[in-house]
């Protein structure tokens, strides 16, 4: 259920990818657009489920992306990725900054976490944390009241929070797939 509700809340992100092509260009500049979101969603997937085997792809995505990234996804969902892997926390940081200032609000909103708890870290900075709240409110996003502070902070504790452990899948003995078909 968590994982569907995951899933959900990154379709809803995929609008924040969205960037209108100037129309008087040719196709060539919808079908790159396309292509960007859908790296950039595939890549998302592909973090969110916290599969080792595809973080290489993952990767690989979000660099094919960032060249047309205006709004601090690639950072972000970079940062999310060097969680998953185990991260150097100077890198995540530094990604999470980038992210900023392009004002994508997931990760101030990140950044407020990492110092407020604190996570990643061995201290909380309170006063860096209350920097990061009050420059979400700086946002555009943020003035328009969607997503609020809240629901980015929740959003945030839910892409970083570990994924549950996967149970592997058995399959039925064939007895019990001929009593099931009669």
């Amino acid at each position: 259920m968590k994982k569907a509700m995951l899933f959900g809340l990154l379709l809803t992100l995929g609008g924040c990818a969205s960037q209108p092509c100037d129309e008087s260009r040719s196709d060539s500049c919808r079908a790159e657009r396309l292509l960007y979101q859908n790296d950039l969603m595939q890549a998302k997937i592909l973090i969110s489920i916290a599969d080792e085997d595809s973080y290489e792809l993952a990767q690989a995505l979000l660099d094919r992306s960032a060249k047309l990234d205006r709004r601090g996804e690639t950072e972000f969902y970079q940062a999310l990725l060097l969680i998953r892997q185990g991260p150097e926390t100077s890198e995540v940081l530094e990604l999470l900054e980038k992210a900023k200032r392009k004002g994508h609000p997931h990760a101030v909103a990140l950044l407020y976490k990492i110092y407020q708890e604190p996570y990643l870290l061995t201290e909380a900075d309170v006063l860096r944390a209350e920097y990061y709240r009050e420059a979400y409110g700086e946002l555009d996003v943020a003035r328009s009241g969607y997503p609020s502070f809240d629901k980015s902070l929740e959003l945030v504790n839910q892409l970083v929070a570990p994924p549950p452990p996967s149970v592997p899948y058995q399959a039925p003995c064939p007895q019990h797939c001929l009593d099931q078909s009669r």
